[in-house]
């Protein structure tokens, strides 16, 4: 088996500000993978630096080779290495998860390629695709919001929002979802932010209002906001099982946005989600800094088992296309010019 790592940053061209940070760039993994002379390629789009539970890149690096060595044990033990297997016997770190997506995609996309199959027939479609776009309510730069998307997440935070965001929310025409990324000061600050913005627009949701792990005053929100008709997600919050358990037990939140990258990949995904609606929570499929390359494995998954707007829209990125088409599994590769300027690293 043969592994190289390319990291490397893209500059979005819209810069989104956050409660916690603005978005103008972000780094990349890409991971090439060959096995008996077929490649396939992963990819993650860490965090630069950890933030609110998530990983930053180096440890996100750290932790993929040590899910290769145990590849690389599973192929000398039992001469082969199931995608599937990788997200569920990871150690639990965030980026240990991360690490798992990250390798689980490359293998996927490596036994697709050797099976002459592509990631539809895996996941036949089973409903309406229906991307959301993300905009912030924090800066007074332009939106780029695409014709059909079904839901926008608004950034914000405590304080004053741009005056000429808040008037572009009675353009939109479809329901808004506030997220706080865990800056939320308390219930009164999101009550009158919600009743803010519910004057030029739906909201149908807040978004992890409170740091992750805080069930009982998000639960607390969650029961006033019911009141108005809104919504709590979490986010952040969203990792494993057993967070789905809290959330539910707690009455925390109606939504949940599950990431794989967060989760340990896609077929923890699939799990989640499965679980998600036994515990009568609606799950949404996160993403929004993956090339499109990943998103459209993200699209294929949301299509087979997401029954709800999720982030698989196009974001625009600065510089040449970062895929290339070719034949089998989603029909795309990071193109060789997305890794031109990348770090390589064999692992």
């Amino acid at each position: 088996m043969r592994a190289r790592v390319y990291r490397t940053e893209v500059a979005l061209r819209d810069a989104v500000a956050g409660g916690a940070q603005t978005h103008a760039s972000r780094p990349r993994l890409y991971l090439e993978l060959e096995l008996d002379g077929v490649r396939g390629f992963g990819e993650v789009a860490p965090q630069p630096r950890p933030l609110n539970g998530d990983p930053g890149l180096d440890e996100v690096v750290t932790a993929t080779s040590l899910a290769l060595t145990r590849v690389r044990e599973w192929i000398a033990r039992d001469g082969a290495a199931p995608w599937w297997r990788v997200g569920a016997v990871v150690d639990g770190t965030p980026a240990s998860r991360a690490a798992a997506a990250l390798v689980e995609m490359a293998l996927l996309d490596r036994e697709l390629r050797a099976s002459d199959r592509s990631l539809v027939e895996l996941w036949p479609a089973r409903y309406e695709v229906r991307p959301t776009a993300t905009v912030s309510l924090l800066s007074g730069e332009p939106w780029r919001v695409a014709t059909g998307v079904a839901r926008v997440r608004a950034k914000c935070a405590p304080g004053p929002l741009a005056p000429e965001a808040t008037e572009r929310l009675e353009a939109l025409g479809v329901p808004v979802l506030l997220d706080y990324n865990a800056t939320a000061l308390d219930a009164e600050d999101v009550l009158a932010r919600v009743a803010e913005v519910a004057r030029r627009a739906r909201v149908v949701a807040v978004e992890q209002p409170f740091a992750p792990g805080n069930l009982i005053e998000t639960a607390r929100l969650a029961a006033r906001l019911d009141e108005f008709g809104v919504a709590v997600s979490l986010d952040e919050g969203v990792r494993t099982a057993g967070d789905l358990r809290a959330i539910a037990r707690y009455g925390a939140a109606r939504l949940v946005c599950v990431k794989p990258p967060r989760v340990a990949g896609l077929a923890q995904t699939l799990s989640l989600v499965a679980r998600a609606h036994e515990l009568e929570l609606t799950p949404y499929l996160g993403g929004f800094f993956e090339s499109p390359y990943a998103r459209t494995f993200h699209r294929t998954l949301v299509a087979h088992a997401f029954d709800e707007p999720s982030d698989v829209g196009e974001v625009a990125v600065a510089g040449p296309s970062e895929v290339d088409r070719v034949e089998g599994s989603v029909g795309l590769w990071p193109a060789p010019t997305a890794r031109a300027d990348a770090t390589a690293l064999e692992v």
